[in-house]
C-alpha cells in the first residue's frame, strides 16, 4: 500500500502521510493510531530540537537519544516501547516510500516493560525455593529437587517436564529432549546443577517409586509408580515455595518466566532463548530482551545462573 504523494517531504509531511496510512490500512484502533500521534508529535519537537527538519537527516542516534530522553523525562518503560514502535514504524514507512535509503530506527529495540517480567524470581529466591524442594522426606526430597531444578534449568513447561521420558535424558550429552504444543520437539542443554539432581533421583529415588506399581518410562513418579500428574507438579512447588517462605503467588510459568529473565540479563540473544523456550514465534520471547550472535549451548553456558560449568 503506498500512501505518500510526494508533495511534502519534511518530516512532518511524512510523519501525517504515516498516520494516514496507519488509520486507513485497518487493524489499527483509534486509541492506538492517537497514541502514535501523540509520540510522533514528541519525536517531531525533538528533531526540531536537533536541528532535523527531513527524513534523511536523522541518524540512529538520535532515535537512541530520544528514548533516552523520554526515560529521564520519567515515562514508563511501556511508554518508551510504544513510542518507539511509532518510530519504527515511520522510519519503515519512509524507507518503503523511496524517501530515504536506509531505516535508521531498524536496529533500535525497546526496553523491557517491568510489567510483563513482574513474575519473574531473583536469583537468590529461585536458589531458596530449589534448596527448599530438597526438605521433604525420600524419595519424595530428590524427585522435587530435580523436578524444579529442571523446570528453572531449562525453562521447560510443567507439561513438558512431567511427560519427559527416560529416553528423552542424555546425561552423557548433557541434554534433554522436551515436547512442547503441537508436538514440537526440541532438545535443551543441562546444566551441571540440573544433572546433579537427576543423578540423585534416578539412582536414589526413582527405583523406590516405581517399585510401587507400574513404573514405566517416564522420568518423573508418583507414590503410586505412575507418571507424576501436572496437578502434582505443581503442588510440588507451591509446598517447596511455602517452605522457602515466598510469599508471591509462584507457578511453574513463573520459573519458567525466571529462566528466560535470567539468560537475557546475562546477555543472551532472544532468539536463542526463542529457542530454548520452544516459542513458535520470536515476539512471543522479545519482550524480555535483546540480542546477540552465539549458538544455544554458548548462550546458555555463557548467560544463566545454573549453567554448563
Amino acid at each position: 500500500m503506498w500512501c505518500f504523494g510526494g508533495q511534502n517531504e519534511g518530516v512532518d509531511g511524512v510523519v501525517g502521510a504515516y498516520l494516514a496510512c496507519v488509520a486507513g490500512g485497518g487493524g489499527v484502533g483509534r486509541g492506538t493510531v492517537a497514541a502514535y500521534r501523540g509520540d510522533l508529535r514528541r519525536y517531531l519537537s525533538w528533531l526540531r530540537g536537533r536541528g532535523v527538519g527531513s527524513p534523511e537527516g536523522v541518524r540512529g542516534e538520535d532515535v537512541t537519544a530520544f528514548a533516552g530522553a523520554l526515560r529521564e523525562a520519567g515515562a514508563a518503560e511501556a511508554s518508551v516501547a510504544r513510542a518507539l514502535v511509532a518510530v519504527r514504524g515511520l522510519h519503515r514507512f519512509a524507507l518503503r516510500e523511496g524517501l530515504v535509503a536506509v531505516d535508521v530506527a531498524r536496529d533500535v529495540r525497546p526496553g523491557v516493560p517491568k510489567s510483563r517480567r513482574g513474575e519473574a524470581l531473583s536469583v537468590e529466591r529461585v536458589e531458596a525455593l530449589l534448596a527448599a524442594a530438597s526438605t521433604g522426606a525420600a524419595p519424595y526430597g530428590p524427585r522435587d529437587r530435580a523436578l524444579l531444578e529442571l523446570l528453572y534449568g531449562t525453562g521447560a513447561r510443567v507439561s513438558e517436564a512431567i511427560g519427559a521420558d527416560l529416553d528423552d535424558l542424555d546425561l552423557s550429552a548433557r541434554t534433554v529432549a522436551l515436547v512442547g504444543p503441537g508436538g514440537r520437539r526440541r532438545v535443551v542443554p543441562l546444566g551441571v546443577p540440573v544433572l546433579d539432581a537427576l543423578d540423585v533421583y534416578l539412582t536414589r529415588a526413582r527405583p523406590e517409586l516405581a517399585a510401587a506399581g507400574p513404573g514405566g518410562a517416564a522420568v518423573f513418579l508418583n507414590a503410586r509408580g505412575g507418571r507424576l500428574s501436572r496437578q502434582s507438579g505443581w503442588a510440588v512447588l507451591r509446598g517447596a515455595a511455602a517452605r522457602a517462605g515466598l510469599s508471591e503467588p509462584i507457578s511453574p510459568r513463573t520459573l519458567r518466566r525466571s529462566f528466560a529473565t535470567h539468560l537475557l540479563d546475562g546477555g543472551a540473544d532472544v532468539r536463542v532463548v526463542q529457542e530454548l523456550l520452544g516459542h513458535s514465534s520470536v515476539s512471543t520471547t522479545r519482550v524480555y530482551g535483546r540480542e546477540t550472535p552465539d549458538g544455544p549451548r554458548q548462550v546458555y553456558a555463557g548467560s544463566h545462573p545454573r549453567a554448563l560449568d
